[in-house]
Protein backbone atom coordinates (compact mmCIF):
# COMPACT_ATOMS: atom_id res chain seq x y z
CA UNK A 1 0.00 0.00 0.00
CA UNK A 2 1.19 3.71 -0.54
CA UNK A 3 1.24 5.57 2.77
CA UNK A 4 0.92 8.59 1.52
CA UNK A 5 -2.59 8.71 -0.13
CA UNK A 6 -3.85 8.51 3.50
CA UNK A 7 -1.45 10.51 5.27
CA UNK A 8 2.30 12.55 5.06
CA UNK A 9 5.51 11.82 6.15
CA UNK A 10 7.92 14.99 7.98
CA UNK A 11 11.64 15.47 8.01
CA UNK A 12 11.81 12.98 10.81
CA UNK A 13 10.61 10.37 8.90
CA UNK A 14 7.23 10.13 11.04
CA UNK A 15 3.87 9.09 9.32
CA UNK A 16 0.65 10.95 10.41
CA UNK A 17 -2.83 10.43 9.18
CA UNK A 18 -4.33 12.99 7.22
CA UNK A 19 -7.94 12.99 8.57
CA UNK A 20 -8.30 14.10 12.11
CA UNK A 21 -9.78 11.25 14.32
CA UNK A 22 -13.09 11.08 14.69
CA UNK A 23 -15.15 10.68 17.63
CA UNK A 24 -17.72 7.98 18.07
CA UNK A 25 -20.74 9.53 16.09
CA UNK A 26 -23.36 9.66 18.58
CA UNK A 27 -20.91 12.29 19.84
CA UNK A 28 -20.96 14.96 17.17
CA UNK A 29 -23.34 16.53 14.80
CA UNK A 30 -24.66 16.22 11.97
CA UNK A 31 -25.24 12.63 12.39
CA UNK A 32 -26.00 10.30 9.60
CA UNK A 33 -27.13 6.09 9.21
CA UNK A 34 -23.80 6.07 6.91
CA UNK A 35 -21.70 7.48 10.49
CA UNK A 36 -23.05 4.98 12.43
CA UNK A 37 -23.03 1.75 10.32
CA UNK A 38 -18.61 2.95 9.82
CA UNK A 39 -18.20 3.06 13.24
CA UNK A 40 -19.70 -0.20 14.19
CA UNK A 41 -18.12 -1.95 11.69
CA UNK A 42 -14.93 -0.31 13.40
CA UNK A 43 -16.03 -0.52 17.02
CA UNK A 44 -16.75 -4.30 16.04
CA UNK A 45 -13.92 -5.36 13.36
CA UNK A 46 -11.27 -6.87 14.02
CA UNK A 47 -10.73 -6.14 17.44
CA UNK A 48 -13.60 -6.84 19.62
CA UNK A 49 -14.82 -9.40 17.48
CA UNK A 50 -11.13 -11.09 18.48
CA UNK A 51 -11.57 -10.74 21.79
CA UNK A 52 -15.45 -11.96 22.20
CA UNK A 53 -13.96 -14.68 19.77
CA UNK A 54 -11.03 -15.53 22.31
CA UNK A 55 -13.50 -15.25 25.43
CA UNK A 56 -15.31 -17.68 23.52
CA UNK A 57 -12.87 -20.25 23.39
CA UNK A 58 -11.42 -20.19 26.80
CA UNK A 59 -14.87 -20.33 28.40
CA UNK A 60 -15.65 -23.58 26.49
CA UNK A 61 -12.98 -25.08 25.97
CA UNK A 62 -9.69 -23.64 28.22
CA UNK A 63 -11.12 -22.84 31.64
CA UNK A 64 -11.98 -25.60 34.35
CA UNK A 65 -15.14 -26.67 35.48
CA UNK A 66 -16.80 -25.19 38.16
CA UNK A 67 -16.50 -28.01 41.02
CA UNK A 68 -12.36 -27.46 40.21
CA UNK A 69 -12.97 -23.52 40.72
CA UNK A 70 -14.95 -23.91 44.15
CA UNK A 71 -11.71 -24.08 45.99
CA UNK A 72 -8.75 -22.20 45.32
CA UNK A 73 -5.66 -24.75 44.36
CA UNK A 74 -2.47 -24.11 42.91
CA UNK A 75 -3.27 -26.39 40.12
CA UNK A 76 -5.85 -25.00 38.16
CA UNK A 77 -4.51 -20.90 38.85
CA UNK A 78 -1.05 -21.72 37.69
CA UNK A 79 -3.04 -23.40 34.34
CA UNK A 80 -4.81 -19.99 33.76
CA UNK A 81 -1.50 -17.91 34.49
CA UNK A 82 0.10 -20.36 31.88
CA UNK A 83 -2.81 -20.27 29.74
CA UNK A 84 -2.98 -15.88 30.07
CA UNK A 85 1.03 -15.96 28.97
CA UNK A 86 0.78 -18.46 26.15
CA UNK A 87 -2.14 -16.10 24.83
CA UNK A 88 -0.06 -12.92 25.27
CA UNK A 89 3.22 -14.32 23.84
CA UNK A 90 1.22 -15.41 20.71
CA UNK A 91 -0.64 -12.27 20.14
CA UNK A 92 1.81 -9.60 20.91
CA UNK A 93 5.02 -11.52 20.17
CA UNK A 94 3.18 -11.89 16.57
CA UNK A 95 2.59 -8.30 16.13
CA UNK A 96 6.79 -7.75 17.47
CA UNK A 97 7.82 -10.53 14.82
CA UNK A 98 6.50 -9.11 11.77
CA UNK A 99 6.22 -5.35 12.44
CA UNK A 100 9.53 -4.83 14.73
CA UNK A 101 11.57 -7.87 14.16
CA UNK A 102 11.02 -8.70 10.50
CA UNK A 103 9.96 -5.15 9.91
CA UNK A 104 7.77 -6.97 7.18
CA UNK A 105 6.48 -3.20 6.02
CA UNK A 106 8.80 -1.13 7.03
CA UNK A 107 8.12 2.06 7.88
CA UNK A 108 4.97 2.03 6.22
CA UNK A 109 2.19 3.71 8.33
CA UNK A 110 4.65 3.88 10.95
CA UNK A 111 3.82 7.00 13.69
CA UNK A 112 7.61 6.99 14.58
CA UNK A 113 10.35 6.50 12.19
CA UNK A 114 12.58 5.39 15.03
CA UNK A 115 13.34 1.67 15.82
CA UNK A 116 12.97 0.59 19.82
CA UNK A 117 15.55 -1.76 19.70
CA UNK A 118 17.91 0.66 17.70
CA UNK A 119 17.71 3.34 20.94
CA UNK A 120 18.80 2.06 23.92
CA UNK A 121 18.20 4.11 26.94
CA UNK A 122 19.21 4.13 30.51
CA UNK A 123 15.76 3.97 31.67
CA UNK A 124 15.14 0.45 31.03
CA UNK A 125 16.43 -2.97 32.48
CA UNK A 126 19.42 -3.93 30.41
CA UNK A 127 19.35 -0.52 28.35
CA UNK A 128 16.49 -2.18 26.01
CA UNK A 129 12.96 -1.06 26.16
CA UNK A 130 12.07 -4.30 24.50
CA UNK A 131 13.68 -6.38 27.35
CA UNK A 132 12.17 -4.10 30.39
CA UNK A 133 8.39 -4.58 28.73
CA UNK A 134 8.74 -8.48 28.66
CA UNK A 135 10.24 -8.71 31.72
CA UNK A 136 7.26 -6.61 33.59
CA UNK A 137 4.32 -7.84 31.17
CA UNK A 138 5.26 -11.35 32.70
CA UNK A 139 6.95 -10.69 35.95
CA UNK A 140 3.84 -8.54 36.89
CA UNK A 141 0.81 -7.42 34.00
CA UNK A 142 0.08 -11.52 33.52
CA UNK A 143 0.68 -12.97 37.15
CA UNK A 144 -2.30 -9.49 37.97
CA UNK A 145 -4.24 -10.29 35.14
CA UNK A 146 -4.63 -13.79 36.07
CA UNK A 147 -5.00 -12.79 39.99
CA UNK A 148 -8.25 -11.08 39.03
CA UNK A 149 -9.67 -13.99 36.73
CA UNK A 150 -8.88 -15.92 39.33
CA UNK A 151 -11.21 -14.20 41.83
CA UNK A 152 -14.04 -13.43 39.28
CA UNK A 153 -14.09 -17.27 38.23
CA UNK A 154 -13.68 -18.42 42.14
CA UNK A 155 -16.47 -16.14 43.05
CA UNK A 156 -19.01 -17.38 40.29
CA UNK A 157 -18.37 -21.11 41.48
CA UNK A 158 -19.19 -20.04 44.81
CA UNK A 159 -22.51 -18.61 43.83
CA UNK A 160 -20.93 -15.06 45.07
CA UNK A 161 -22.11 -12.17 42.71
CA UNK A 162 -25.28 -11.79 40.53
CA UNK A 163 -24.64 -14.63 38.13
CA UNK A 164 -26.93 -15.73 35.38
CA UNK A 165 -27.67 -17.02 32.08
CA UNK A 166 -28.70 -15.60 28.93
CA UNK A 167 -31.74 -17.26 28.65
CA UNK A 168 -32.03 -15.31 31.91
CA UNK A 169 -31.11 -11.93 31.19
CA UNK A 170 -30.83 -12.20 26.56
CA UNK A 171 -31.32 -8.47 26.08
CA UNK A 172 -29.37 -7.24 29.42
CA UNK A 173 -26.58 -9.71 28.57
CA UNK A 174 -26.06 -8.58 24.53
CA UNK A 175 -26.34 -4.93 25.45
CA UNK A 176 -23.68 -5.29 28.30
CA UNK A 177 -21.54 -7.05 25.85
CA UNK A 178 -22.03 -4.56 23.47
CA UNK A 179 -21.08 -1.69 25.44
CA UNK A 180 -17.99 -3.19 28.04
CA UNK A 181 -15.07 -1.69 25.41
CA UNK A 182 -17.02 2.03 26.15
CA UNK A 183 -16.57 0.95 29.64
CA UNK A 184 -13.01 -0.22 30.01
CA UNK A 185 -12.61 3.00 28.22
CA UNK A 186 -14.59 5.23 30.91
CA UNK A 187 -12.72 3.24 33.64
CA UNK A 188 -9.29 3.83 32.20
CA UNK A 189 -9.51 7.46 31.73
CA UNK A 190 -10.71 7.78 35.17
CA UNK A 191 -7.89 5.56 36.90
CA UNK A 192 -5.24 7.32 33.60
CA UNK A 193 -5.91 10.99 35.25
CA UNK A 194 -5.44 9.43 38.95
CA UNK A 195 -1.97 8.16 37.95
CA UNK A 196 -0.72 11.22 35.78
CA UNK A 197 -1.13 13.54 39.03
CA UNK A 198 2.02 14.41 39.58
CA UNK A 199 3.40 12.30 42.84
CA UNK A 200 1.73 9.16 41.36
CA UNK A 201 2.64 9.71 37.89
CA UNK A 202 6.75 9.79 39.45
CA UNK A 203 6.35 6.92 40.76
CA UNK A 204 4.07 4.55 38.72
CA UNK A 205 2.96 5.86 35.56
CA UNK A 206 6.42 6.73 34.91
CA UNK A 207 7.77 3.51 34.09
CA UNK A 208 4.68 3.00 31.30
CA UNK A 209 5.78 6.43 29.37
CA UNK A 210 9.44 5.43 29.52
CA UNK A 211 8.42 3.47 26.61
CA UNK A 212 7.61 7.36 24.74
CA UNK A 213 7.99 5.38 20.77
CA UNK A 214 5.82 2.30 22.10
CA UNK A 215 5.82 -0.85 20.48
CA UNK A 216 3.62 -4.36 21.11
CA UNK A 217 5.60 -5.25 24.40
CA UNK A 218 4.91 -2.08 25.90
CA UNK A 219 1.20 -2.36 26.06
CA UNK A 220 1.26 -4.19 29.68
CA UNK A 221 4.89 -2.47 31.00
CA UNK A 222 3.49 -0.96 33.94
CA UNK A 223 4.44 -0.48 37.51
CA UNK A 224 2.39 -3.05 39.68
CA UNK A 225 0.05 -0.65 41.23
CA UNK A 226 -0.90 0.63 38.20
CA UNK A 227 -1.60 -3.15 36.78
CA UNK A 228 -3.83 -3.65 39.97
CA UNK A 229 -6.14 -0.18 38.74
CA UNK A 230 -5.86 -1.15 35.00
CA UNK A 231 -7.41 -4.66 35.53
CA UNK A 232 -9.88 -3.19 38.26
CA UNK A 233 -12.68 -2.84 35.43
CA UNK A 234 -13.60 -6.44 36.01
CA UNK A 235 -14.78 -6.20 39.38
CA UNK A 236 -17.76 -4.82 37.87
CA UNK A 237 -19.18 -8.12 36.74
CA UNK A 238 -19.61 -9.42 40.91
CA UNK A 239 -22.33 -5.80 41.20
CA UNK A 240 -24.37 -6.38 38.22
CA UNK A 241 -25.75 -9.04 36.58
CA UNK A 242 -23.53 -10.88 34.28
CA UNK A 243 -21.63 -13.85 32.74
CA UNK A 244 -18.15 -15.56 32.92
CA UNK A 245 -18.47 -15.56 29.10
CA UNK A 246 -18.65 -11.32 29.78
CA UNK A 247 -16.07 -11.60 32.33
CA UNK A 248 -13.84 -13.36 30.10
CA UNK A 249 -14.18 -10.79 27.45
CA UNK A 250 -13.95 -7.87 29.65
CA UNK A 251 -10.21 -9.21 30.83
CA UNK A 252 -9.41 -9.80 26.88
CA UNK A 253 -10.48 -6.18 25.92
CA UNK A 254 -8.16 -5.18 29.21
CA UNK A 255 -5.04 -7.33 28.87
CA UNK A 256 -5.04 -8.70 25.22
CA UNK A 257 -6.49 -5.46 24.21
CA UNK A 258 -3.63 -3.60 25.76
CA UNK A 259 -1.72 -3.83 22.12
CA UNK A 260 -4.34 -2.29 20.47
CA UNK A 261 -2.91 1.28 21.56
CA UNK A 262 0.44 0.31 21.38
CA UNK A 263 1.50 -1.20 17.77
CA UNK A 264 2.84 1.92 16.20
CA UNK A 265 1.00 1.50 13.04
CA UNK A 266 -1.76 3.28 11.52
CA UNK A 267 -2.24 0.48 9.44
CA UNK A 268 -1.04 -3.27 9.20
CA UNK A 269 -0.95 -4.26 5.36
CA UNK A 270 -2.85 -7.62 4.34
CA UNK A 271 -1.26 -7.86 0.93
CA UNK A 272 -0.44 -5.06 -1.56
CA UNK A 273 -3.55 -3.51 -1.23
CA UNK A 274 -5.31 -4.33 2.05
CA UNK A 275 -4.58 -3.29 5.54
CA UNK A 276 -6.53 -3.48 9.19
CA UNK A 277 -7.08 -0.63 10.65
CA UNK A 278 -5.07 -0.59 14.14
CA UNK A 279 -6.90 2.37 15.73
CA UNK A 280 -3.66 3.46 17.53
CA UNK A 281 -3.30 6.95 17.10
CA UNK A 282 -5.36 8.51 19.80
CA UNK A 283 -3.40 6.69 21.72
CA UNK A 284 0.18 7.21 20.57
CA UNK A 285 -0.35 10.61 20.78
CA UNK A 286 -0.93 10.19 24.26
CA UNK A 287 2.45 8.75 24.89
CA UNK A 288 4.04 11.36 22.38
CA UNK A 289 2.73 14.42 24.32
CA UNK A 290 1.87 12.76 27.36
CA UNK A 291 -0.73 15.04 28.71
CA UNK A 292 -3.64 14.38 25.75
CA UNK A 293 -6.49 11.53 25.12
CA UNK A 294 -6.25 9.95 28.49
CA UNK A 295 -9.05 7.78 26.75
CA UNK A 296 -9.88 7.29 22.83
CA UNK A 297 -12.76 8.62 21.33
CA UNK A 298 -15.52 6.43 21.95
CA UNK A 299 -16.49 8.21 25.31
CA UNK A 300 -15.85 12.08 24.41
CA UNK A 301 -14.84 12.38 28.35
CA UNK A 302 -11.69 13.78 26.71
CA UNK A 303 -13.30 16.67 24.55
CA UNK A 304 -15.39 17.15 27.49
CA UNK A 305 -13.01 18.08 29.75
CA UNK A 306 -10.43 19.92 26.82
CA UNK A 307 -7.58 16.82 26.56
CA UNK A 308 -8.65 15.66 23.47
CA UNK A 309 -6.61 15.60 20.50
CA UNK A 310 -7.30 14.50 16.93
CA UNK A 311 -3.84 15.33 15.25
CA UNK A 312 -4.86 17.73 13.41
CA UNK A 313 -3.29 21.64 13.52
CA UNK A 314 -6.12 23.24 15.70
CA UNK A 315 -5.86 20.49 18.51
CA UNK A 316 -1.89 20.99 18.47
CA UNK A 317 -2.09 25.12 18.68
CA UNK A 318 -4.70 24.25 22.26
CA UNK A 319 -2.57 21.83 23.64
CA UNK A 320 0.48 23.95 23.13
CA UNK A 321 -1.56 27.26 24.16
CA UNK A 322 -2.90 25.21 27.22
CA UNK A 323 0.82 24.11 27.99
CA UNK A 324 1.69 27.68 27.50
CA UNK A 325 -0.25 28.44 30.18
CA UNK A 326 0.69 26.22 32.62
CA UNK A 327 4.27 26.93 32.31
CA UNK A 328 3.31 30.82 33.04
CA UNK A 329 1.62 29.56 36.04
CA UNK A 330 4.37 27.88 37.22
CA UNK A 331 6.65 30.62 36.46
CA UNK A 332 4.50 32.92 38.71
CA UNK A 333 4.98 31.07 41.82
CA UNK A 334 8.71 30.42 41.67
Amino acid sequence: MDDLKYGSRNKRGDWNPKEPIGLAPYLTWPRGPRKYVDWLIGYLFPWNLLFIAIALVQWFYLTPSIETMKTLQPGWIVYLFARNSALVLIVYGALELRLYVKRAQGNHFKFNAKWPSEQPSDVFMFKSQNTDNIIRTFASGVPIWTAYEVFGLWCYANGWGLWGTFADHPIWFIAFGFVLPIYHELHFYCIHRLIHVPIFYKYIHSVHHNSVNPSPWSSLSMHPIEHLLYWSDSLIHLIVPSHPLLFLYNLQITGTGAVVGHVGFDKMEVGENGGVDTHAYAHYLHHKYFEVNYADGATGIDKLFGTWHDGSKEAQAMMDARYAKKVAKVNEKS
